[in-house]
């Protein structure tokens, strides 16, 4: 599940490259979509909350399945605190919080990892959220990870996805598989049963940004 291996410097300046791009992209799709939403829509109805995930559990893992991975995950929203060039008032995805993870293969090798949650979005009884890199042992510190979380509310399993498990692929000018910059808030679907512990998802409508 972790990666040891290091990039060239030419897939370095190609994340680069699509980096800057991404961010142009989503400045301006973030524009479209304000600008696009319906005169009626209807904000929040809990606006004195904030969207949050917590919790701490053990993950079945497909290609990994004797494996023992575990999360711990503490991150709320705090829409329009990051401001960044380009978007003075920053997203309303803006976050904090930590996440904490492990994996211990069967063969008993074990690496973990701390990350500084940017970015949450929720929807119903799922979130999304990124993390930067700030102790590890098998990321690199800096590179940003996605998380998927959906909250079965007792209702079956909890589920969670991470962007370096399955999806996140791209391919450089050789044709040659890398895996590429996470974007925030981006990952895949929450592909993991949770076997031990629980999430728990408190989703809240997007707001506008302040006037």
């Amino acid at each position: 599940m972790f990666r040891t291996t290091r990039t060239t410097h030419t897939t370095r300046t190609t994340r680069s490259t699509r980096t800057a791009v991404a961010a142009a992209l989503g400045a301006l799709a973030l524009t479209a979509l304000t600008a696009a939403a319906p005169a009626g829509a209807t904000p929040s109805t809990d606006t004195t909350a904030a969207a949050r995930v917590n919790g701490s559990a053990r993950i079945h893992y497909a290609p990994s399945p004797n494996d023992d991975i575990r999360f711990t995950i503490d991150a709320e929203g705090v829409p329009y605190t990051h401001p960044v060039p380009g978007l003075p008032t920053g997203l309303p995805t803006d976050a904090r919080g930590t996440v904490h993870f492990s994996h211990r293969t069967a063969s008993g090798d074990f690496r973990e990892a701390d990350a500084t949650v940017d970015c949450l979005a929720t929807g119903g009884p799922v979130a999304t959220l990124s993390a930067v890199i700030t102790k590890s042992n098998g990321i690199p510190v800096g590179e940003r990870i996605g998380l998927s979380i959906y909250d079965a509310h007792g209702h079956g399993r909890d589920r969670l996805g991470f962007s370096w498990g399955v999806a996140n692929m791209d391919l450089d000018k050789d044709g040659n598989p890398y895996q590429p910059v996470v974007g925030t808030c981006m990952a895949p679907a929450p592909f993991a049963p949770v076997t031990r512990g629980t999430f728990t998802v408190h989703s809240v409508e997007l707001t506008d940004a302040p006037s």
